[in-house]
């Protein structure tokens, strides 16, 4: 059982960075912010998503699962290995927009615009990616080893937290063009937005566990890459959002 000092130091390491990064982007949404219960609401809806998500991935890890993940981590990546990698991402991933549709979208006060849907999925990968970085850190933390902890939150900052970002955004985004459209449309595209948010996380998991150097940079680049494409996808919602109404005004 992990001390309270270890707990408190992975608490840290965990949600201050997820919350600076939270701070950062919501930033964008500043002519019409969020409802702040709304944003919190979000951010614990998210933390609810990992212990679902845990279970749900362990049914995966039989022996055939374990097997072909370790086979990924030593560069001999099977199609069996590759499943995993996909049922993991697709788990993750559906359980944070089932908490953000459940807990959140569906509320009119919470989510009044299009920009409110995207800061809604962001702010829920935020928070799953504060517990989930919480829980990585417990052990280096609990075994005494404070560099590799802090390299381990460095890189998940930069990284993995990111990534959340960014797969959670792709399917607000999908939402958020849609916003007025007929269900259908809608329907189908947060199908879309979903189906390329798991691709996203499943190809980011990919090139960390290959491990080599040179597809660890090809992963930082691709959610780095795509949190330029978000910044601008933000500044084009906003844009059609806000280019009728008087200055000042939501």
């Amino acid at each position: 059982m992990p001390s309270l000092e270890t707990l408190g130091y992975a608490f840290l390491g965990g949600v201050l960075p997820a919350l600076a990064w939270l701070v950062f982007m919501l930033r964008e949404e500043d002519r019409c912010p969020q409802p702040r219960w709304a944003v919190i609401l979000a951010f614990v809806a998210g933390m609810i998503a990992v212990p679902l998500v845990m279970p749900l991935q362990a049914l995966s890890c039989n022996e055939w699962a374990i097997q072909a993940y370790l086979a990924c981590t030593h560069g001999e990546t099977s199609l069996l290995g590759t499943k995993v990698l996909i049922a993991w991402s697709a788990i993750e991933e559906t359980a944070k927009y089932a908490l953000a549709a459940v807990l959140v979208l569906w509320m009119r006060n919470a989510v009044r615009n299009s920009l409110d849907i995207v800061a809604t999925m962001l702010t829920v990968a935020l928070g799953f990616a504060a517990l989930e970085n919480m829980l990585f850190l417990i052990q280096p933390f609990s075994q005494g080893y404070l560099m590799e902890a802090i390299g381990l939150g460095n890189l998940r900052f930069i990284g993995s937290t990111l990534l959340h970002i960014v797969a959670s955004s792709v399917l607000g985004f999908a939402l958020a063009f849609s916003y007025k459209a007929a269900p259908v449309v809608r329907t189908i595209a947060a199908s879309i937005g979903l189906i390329l948010a798991i691709a996203l996380h499943a190809l980011f998991n990919f090139f960390i566990i290959e491990g080599d150097g040179s597809y660890v940079i090809l992963a930082l680049f691709t959610v780095w890459t795509g949190a330029v494409a978000i910044f601008a996808a933000f500044e084009i919602l906003k844009y059609f959002l806000y280019r009728n109404l008087p200055k000042n005004t939501c």
